[in-house]
């Protein structure tokens, strides 16, 4: 399996690395859209602010390269909104490859953002993503925006209000919790990304 890591930056490379590593994929981190070629897997991680992030792939060279692949591409955390047309994080454009935009979550006395901690998957539709994982397993989130639940989300959370946790179009798909910090849950979602056909 060739798997490509892309470095735009993001606190949880090392960590998103290590929990391929533990089902059997050394993936490569590449740096440059170039370095691109020949992968049969993109992985986007991502920790941080959205338009640092949107900067740092424009200086790779990333946006038209993911713009243009049709290899399947899994997006984490900052990196599944990132998947979307607009964030409000920056007012930022984003790679457009879902349709949508990613908003702040709504704070209220009783409802902390960032949103930090473990929340339950509510499965919406079957998705090759989710084989294995139980209606209402556990995910660990952390984040202070979140994109809509719409046709590509293939399970919500609830934190204030309902939000994309796991979202698939085609060969595009991410997952707004940390796959690498969720136990059980989160390596399974790993796994069938990696043996997902496309």
């Amino acid at each position: 399996m060739d798997l490509a890591l892309i470095d735009a930056g993001g606190a949880n490379l090392g960590s998103v690395r290590y929990a391929l590593e533990r089902l059997g994929v050394d993936a490569r981190l590449v740096r440059d859209a170039g370095e691109l070629a020949g992968a049969q897997r993109i992985v986007l991680p991502g920790v941080g602010a959205a338009a640092p992030a949107m900067a740092a792939l424009r200086a790779g060279g990333f946006v038209e390269a993911l713009r243009t692949s049709t290899v399947p591409l899994l997006g984490i955390c900052l990196g599944m909104q990132l998947l979307y047309a607009h964030s409000d994080e920056g007012d930022v454009d984003c790679l457009g490859l879902l349709p949508g935009r990613v908003a702040g979550m709504a704070r209220s006395p009783s409802t902390r953002v960032p949103h930090m901690g473990w929340n339950r998957l509510r499965q919406r539709r079957p998705s090759a993503l989710l084989d294995g994982i139980p209606d209402g397993a556990w995910a660990y989130f952390v984040h202070g925006y979140a994109a809509p639940v719409d046709e590509a989300c293939v399970a919500d959370s609830v934190h204030g209000g309902a939000f994309a946790a796991v979202v698939q179009q085609g060969h595009v798909a991410g997952a707004q919790f940390h796959p690498e910090r969720s136990a059980d849950a989160g390596a399974r979602l790993l796994s069938n990304f990696i043996g997902s056909r496309g």
